[in-house]
């Protein structure tokens, strides 16, 4: 048994890698999957999808290995995040659509109940911003919407979970109904003191208990897949939120240690430690992982930013305006202007997040003239991936009492080199780049090998961690402090818009 699968379930596609002992990817594969927008600030996917491209590459990651489900020493899992589905216990079928972390349908909802003085309460309990991210007035619309979905719901006949919980569904059989502590953490119904679901959030939600997964650990083994999937059960033994994976892939154990992961969106987690740290700038308390970390149950926590919008950005220049073929093109297209020429992008399509938190916003690019080129445009792009990551940054200093001396990067954006760069430059501190990219899907690994003893524990991981490439600053305080300045200005342009 000398391999993990991992099974990385991201918001545009799903993907499978395959690691050996040293933490190395030894085969990947990737399938994309459709993406719906049936109404402005909709957003939606089709479960059946997700898991069956997700069990495609699983297969595909397998034949490119060349190993058989007797090679595998327990499968880890890990999923993009708030993302609602609600399904048939019986049947095993979606009710509706899933509904994407993306999706603003529920912003009326969460204004009402900013309005009626619930917010500060929600925070305290969940360490959560109230908006229609997180996976609770998701739920809550679609028992409210699918005709005799709350009724069925309050009957014990469906079931509501995050996408991991899907996958678990999927590959136990429907033997298992759970999630672990990272993802219930994003619900806005887990009492992040407890680590349990919340009474009072969930009478507030009008969400019946019946319909909820079962909280288990990060790290340990929930159950075994069922033999046809792999070819023999394998324990499935190891499952964290996106973030959460990755933050753990990054090896950032300790308290104060960072990392940003460059995808759809763009999240930076920072290891608080033992204990959730209330935020004064709109930051995220979260659950790191439960398990391995200090005692067999402990909790572990972390301050998160979320950027809404990261490689999704560039998708637009790609499907939207239609300035590029592919995303790759992007770096070549934005290094060959010297600066934006005073443009700058906003690219509030979704809102913005951390630490605005404006579900009213929408994208804005100001500052052209007559000169102004697709180049330019594709750069202010690039740097909006960067100056929306600063804004987050700079809260999580201040929130944490740390001053942040690096920045452990991942994902796919951090391949582009002009991105790192310019990311450095508006941080004022190192930008380093990992050996293994794909750290999502490795957290997820580590986290079901050191369940099942294929890793000793925390240091043998910290060993395998190793820089790829490391980018310094390049701009002084001055400008750094002046391009923020009109970046912030571009920001107030766009907030709010959706009410006109």
């Amino acid at each position: 048994m000398d391999y993990i699968l991992s099974l990385d379930q991201g918001t545009t596609s799903s993907r499978a890698v395959v690691f050996d002992r040293r933490g190395q990817a030894v085969a990947m594969a990737q399938r994309e999957f459709g993406q719906s927008f049936p109404r402005p600030g909709w957003v939606e996917h089709d479960a059946r999808e997700i898991w069956q491209t997700q069990y495609r590459v699983m297969q595909d990651a397998m034949a490119q290995a060349g190993i058989g489900g007797g090679q595998l020493r327990a499968v880890g899992i890990t999923n993009q995040r708030e993302t609602t589905v609600l399904w048939d216990r019986r049947t095993g079928e979606p009710v509706a659509p899933a509904i994407v972390w993306q999706d603003r349908r529920t912003a009326a909802q969460c204004d009402a109940l900013r309005a009626a003085g619930h917010a500060d309460a929600i925070a305290r309990k969940t360490g959560l911003v109230l908006d229609a991210y997180f996976s609770g007035t998701k739920l809550a619309w679609l028992l409210d919407h699918v005709p005799g979905a709350r009724a069925r719901a309050e009957r014990g006949e469906l079931a509501f979970g995050t996408v991991d919980s899907w996958l678990v569904w999927q590959l136990t059989g429907g033997r298992v109904h759970a999630t672990d502590a990272s993802n219930a953490s994003r619900t806005l119904l887990l009492n992040l003191s407890t680590g349990a679901w919340d009474a009072d959030l969930l009478a507030l939600f009008n969400i019946p208990a019946s319909v909820l997964p079962q909280v288990l650990p990060s790290c340990g083994i929930v159950a075994e897949t069922e033999p046809h999937w792999l070819g023999r059960p394998v324990p499935i033994a190891g499952w964290a939120g996106d973030q959460q994976a990755a933050l753990f892939g990054q090896a950032c154990f300790q308290p104060g240690m960072a990392k940003n992961t460059y995808g759809t969106g763009c999240f930076m987690l920072m290891n608080t430690g033992d204990r959730p740290v209330a935020s004064h700038h709109q930051l995220l308390s979260t659950v790191a992982w439960q398990g391995p970390a200090g005692a067999e149950r402990s909790l572990a926590y972390a301050l998160e930013g979320s950027v809404f919008m990261a490689g999704a950005t560039v998708q637009w220049l790609r499907d939207g305006l239609q300035i590029i073929q592919s995303a790759q093109e992007v770096e070549a297209l934005a290094a060959s202007v010297s600066d934006t020429g005073d443009v700058f992008l906003v690219p509030a399509f979704a809102g913005l997040g951390t630490p605005d938190w404006d579900g009213h916003a929408r994208g804005t690019l100001v500052g052209m003239t007559r000169g102004t080129g697709r180049a330019h445009i594709a750069r202010a792009a690039i740097e909006a991936i960067a100056l929306q990551t600063a804004d987050v940054f700079q809260a999580m200093a201040s929130d944490s009492g740390l001053a942040l001396t690096e920045l452990r990067v991942d994902g796919g954006a951090c391949q582009n080199n002009l991105l790192m760069q310019i990311q450095a430059n508006v941080l004022g501190v190192p930008v380093v780049r990992s050996r293994v990219t794909e750290t999502t899907a490795l957290g997820a690994a580590y986290l079901a090998g050191l369940a099942t003893n294929f890793w000793s524990g925390a240091d043998e991981i910290s060993a395998q961690w190793q820089e790829a490439r490391r980018f310094e600053p390049e701009w002084d305080a001055a400008q750094r402090q002046q391009h923020l300045g009109r970046w912030r200005e571009a920001v107030d342009r766009s907030r709010a818009w959706a009410r006109a």
